[in-house]
């Protein structure tokens, strides 16, 4: 079923386009007829997830609405495997795996992305123990680019997996995904609002002896409100840390600044959709020396980088285009205010992670290049290999991917 033209644009705003087509995927099947129609016509066709990708990750000619397709589908407590559709969004998971004893091992502080493109594009949390989101699949069906329904698992197609983890959505649709998850946890938060000098003295203690650390640096005093943050001024920190508890744990008598809950229930905060944002991935082994020339860069291009500094780590993986792929990584996010002209200041950020082998998150605002990427990923030929194996004649591709994957 095909429904009016519409105008797509993504959450906060920044891409929008008009698709030739917008069609509707209630099953497999579907998918399926779908993307056979796209490439016997030579169009392209992409779906969409909740649209937090800031960049034209989903442009295409025929638009896929699989809204139908959300939901959980099977969970297996024994082997900690849960089954689930591609737009389950990630706060879907939270109750009924927690009704089996069991969590996600890991989450951002954002819920309402769906699993599939969670997982395409490497989102993540915090805590070197821990992966992205790709790194918990564990297998897949997907259509590939010539309608084909291919299965992926630790068993079946094994050497997919890798490629598929980390894939941008350009070798399947995936129609079904297995993701592994861990033990139910309670999480007790602690929030403190702490000056910058204070933080950087401590900050080798914060990633190593917490599961999960995070924390907004602020330029000014203007700073906080715009990640809706209640606290701090010029030069403060915001920071989050958490330790993991049993999940019947109770700790009466917090103070103000401290919960414990259920690890779904804590990890998510609300934004109002008012930024546009870049995101890169550090050898955790500069932290000291990213944090200080971030810091000298951003005061130095007041007032265009007058949004906070997000601060965060993730744990390595194997996924071919993970960021994390064989490294420990810092994780430093900078915004700019829509319909401002900071690409002066975004490029100059982006200079300065070049010189620390910096890798881009998948779904934010970067500058990559096809030769750039041959550089940072070991295995973006295997990556590129595997993409023309599944879709020869470029269906999921857009002028965006084109330029990095053809």
């Amino acid at each position: 079923m095909t429904t009016p033209l519409i105008k797509w644009t993504n959450w906060v705003g920044n891409q929008s386009f008009t698709p030739s087509e917008v069609a509707t995927a209630s099953n497999e099947a579907d998918v399926q007829y779908w993307v056979k129609y796209a490439a016997e016509r030579g169009l392209g066709v992409r779906t969409v997830g909740t649209g937090h990708s800031f960049t034209p990750i989903v442009e295409t000619d025929v638009l896929l609405n699989t809204e139908a397709m959300r939901g959980i589908t099977h969970i297996d407590a024994a082997k900690r495997r849960v089954n689930a559709l591609p737009k389950t969004t990630i706060a879907d998971f939270g109750e009924p795996l927690w009704a089996q004893g069991l969590a996600l091992a890991n989450q951002g502080d954002i819920d309402t992305q769906a699993i599939a493109g969670a997982i395409a594009t490497a989102t993540h949390g915090s805590g070197l123990n821990y992966t992205n989101f790709s790194a918990t699949l564990a297998g897949a069906r997907m259509v590939d680019g010539l309608g084909n329904v291919v299965v992926v698992s630790e068993s079946e197609n094994s050497e997919v997996l890798p490629a598929l983890q980390t894939s941008l959505g350009l070798l399947g649709l995936m129609t079904e995904l297995t993701i592994r998850v861990a033990p139910a946890y309670n999480l007790h938060a602690r929030y403190e609002t702490l000056k910058y000098a204070e933080v950087l003295n401590n900050i080798d203690d914060y990633i190593h002896h917490y599961r999960h650390i995070s924390f907004f640096w602020l330029p000014t005093d203007a700073s906080a409100k715009l990640y809706c943050l209640d606290h701090g001024g010029a030069d403060d920190c915001v920071v989050k840390l958490y330790q993991e508890l049993p999940a019947d744990a109770q700790l009466p008598n917090l103070p103000a600044n401290e919960r414990v809950d259920r690890s779904y229930r804590i990890y998510p905060m609300h934004y109002d959709p008012n930024f546009h944002e870049v995101e890169y991935f550090l050898p955790i082994e500069h932290t000291r020396d990213i944090l200080h020339e971030m810091r000298k860069l951003m005061l130095r291009w007041l007032p265009l980088s007058i949004y906070p500094l997000e601060i965060r780590t993730v744990g390595a993986d194997q996924a071919w285009l993970s960021p994390n792929y064989q490294r420990n990584n810092l994780v430093v996010s900078i915004s700019g205010e829509p319909g401002a002209d900071y690409w002066d200041y975004l490029r100059a950020c982006d200079s300065l992670f070049a010189e620390f082998k910096g890798r881009p998150h998948w779904g934010k605002l970067h500058f990559m290049t096809a030769d750039r990427l041959d550089r940072l990923f070991p295995r973006y030929n295997d990556f590129v290999a595997m993409r023309r194996r599944f879709d020869p004649n470029g269906t999921f591709l857009n002028a965006h991917t084109r330029k990095l994957f053809l």
